[in-house]
């Protein structure tokens, strides 16, 4: 069927030629998008006209010829509006243009073209602000039939895969995207009135570092050498600190080479953030900061609903150990066992699963929190305090034996940020990259290697630093409210085309 409409519509194009009309146009000139007529004529009454020329152009959603007169929905990036089309009035517009303009219109042009028209405006009878169309213009002609506008566009991986097609039937989406624009901005615009500095760092490194992660690995021919697609922008930005900037970012790219779900996709966008002379208790205020000033400016309020639930991003927001999370929430007191063993007793006990992989106390503790407490996290929360174990890059709890200073920010039931009081110990740095390595050899994917360039830089002196890093993609989801994290990326990675009804189902 939508061969034989393509083969319809390509004779039409050819008609237009014919008619010595480009069907593919180079250029248009508007005065006006739609939104700014329909605000600019809000109070014009019913059956009312005002001589006001005005020149418009957008995708035609709909149409319906009643005789000598005609009605399109014409759609813009920010709405939509009526064309009013008077066959004597487009006529007389076009005289000398294009003879029979009217019944060009009814015979050429289809749902899912492009044009442009001008004319002056009008509300009808039936209250509907319209363009009084004088002439118009051919700009595209679509030659495949958008979906159905009583069914539209709901098979979600073919909104996935062909997101243009989705962008046009759904205006929604595309008011996600421009959030997540405004969004991203906004983060930039407030960390650089409080003169942090961006500077890029490289996605392709020798050495994948500063997150536990299975990078992608891609070869350059000319050096001979296999690279990583970087998991992290952490140990280049430290560099810099080491360097003398004392506030930088970047926001940018990761790849890491795990699962895809409603929460992960392999290559994702963060931010991370590095102050001198802080510690993670000023990450907790800066990350604050970041969140309830987007929020404001980009949404307009900290009340926010996301799928349902309700949640105040009014600061102060909570702060608690791990240890006590895990505490109110199972029973256990982590910091009381004296070995692993009674641990993964007191785990088994009340049900928590996985416990045989665990090596040590700290990520028995960890398994907990992420099975018995992570999901009942709805309102912002820091959970601070983590143990060594899992935390290679952090500086030691100051008061805490076995734990480092390090939060992460959890939000409906999902981590949005993690920071660190960085470590700057060179030494103690190396003994934990090491070890990380020793678990790489012994077949940990995610283990990290070591990096000898970092550890040298370390031993020229890093200051005590803050470190922060925000999933933008997660933060998208929770002020757009989107159910998944591909409803926040405009193009998500998929499975291949004959695996989409697998793959939806496994999200």
């Amino acid at each position: 069927m939508s061969d034989d409409i393509r083969a319809t519509r390509l004779e039409k194009a050819e008609q237009f030629r014919q008619l010595g009309i480009n069907p593919y146009a180079y250029h248009w000139e508007s005065t006006h998008h739609t939104a700014q007529l329909q605000e600019k004529f809000v109070d014009l009454g019913s059956g009312e006209e005002v001589d006001f020329p005005v020149a418009v152009a957008g995708r035609v959603m709909a149409r319906r010829f009643m005789g000598k007169l005609a009605f399109c929905t014409l759609e813009d990036e920010t709405g939509k509006i009526q064309l009013y089309i008077e066959k004597q009035a487009i006529e007389e517009g076009m005289l000398g243009t294009l003879e029979n303009a009217f019944k060009t219109i009814e015979k050429l042009v289809d749902v899912g073209d492009i044009i442009g028209v001008k004319g002056t405006i009008k509300r009808t009878q039936k209250g509907e602000l319209s363009v009084f169309v004088k002439q118009f213009s051919i700009l595209t002609k679509s030659l495949l039939p958008l979906p159905d506008k009583w069914h539209g566009l709901t098979d979600v991986a073919k909104r996935y895969r062909q997101r243009y097609l989705d962008l046009i039937v759904n205006p929604e989406v595309r008011q996600t995207f421009r959030r997540r624009a405004q969004i991203t901005a906004g983060i930039r615009r407030y960390l650089e009135e409080r003169d942090f500095l961006e500077i890029e760092t490289p996605v392709l490194q020798s050495e994948a570092g500063g997150a536990d992660a299975r990078p992608f690995i891609t070869y350059h021919n000319t050096l001979d050498i296999q690279l990583y697609l970087r998991i992290a922008t952490e140990l280049h930005l430290k560099r810099l600190i080491v360097g003398g900037f004392e506030k930088v970012f970047e926001m940018g790219r990761i790849f890491r080479n795990e699962g895809i779900s409603t929460r992960h996709n392999p290559e994702f966008t963060s931010i991370e953030v590095y102050q001198a002379y802080a510690d993670y208790h000023d990450m907790m205020d800066l990350t604050e900061g970041i969140i309830t000033t987007v929020a404001n400016d980009v949404i307009g309020t900290l009340q926010i609903t996301y799928q349902g639930e309700e949640v105040n991003l009014t600061p102060p927001w909570r702060r608690v150990t791990m240890h006590d999370l895990v505490k109110e929430a199972t029973g256990l007191d982590f910091a009381a066992f004296s070995s692993v063993d009674e641990a993964k007793s007191a785990c088994k006990n009340v049900g928590i699963p996985g416990i045989d992989e665990c090596t040590n106390i700290g990520k028995l503790l960890v398994l907990a929190f992420e099975e018995k407490v992570e999901t009942t996290l709805i309102q912002p929360t820091f959970v601070i305090d983590y143990p060594v174990e899992n935390s290679p890059l952090a500086k030691p709890h100051r008061d805490k034996p076995g734990l480092v200073e390090r939060f992460e920010l959890f939000m409906v039931g999902r981590e949005t940020a993690n920071s660190f009081s960085e470590l700057t110990d060179p030494i103690d740095q190396r003994q934990r990259l090491e070890a990380q390595a020793e678990r790489k050899a012994a077949g940990d994917l995610e283990a990290q290697g070591v990096d000898e360039d970092f550890l040298t830089a370390l031993e020229y002196g890093m200051p005590p630093t803050g470190g922060l890093g925000i999933g933008i993609d997660r933060l998208v989801m929770l002020l757009c409210d989107c159910a998944s994290i591909r409803d926040a990326i405009a193009f998500p990675l998929l499975k291949p085309e004959k695996s989409d009804e697998k793959a939806e189902q496994e999200a």
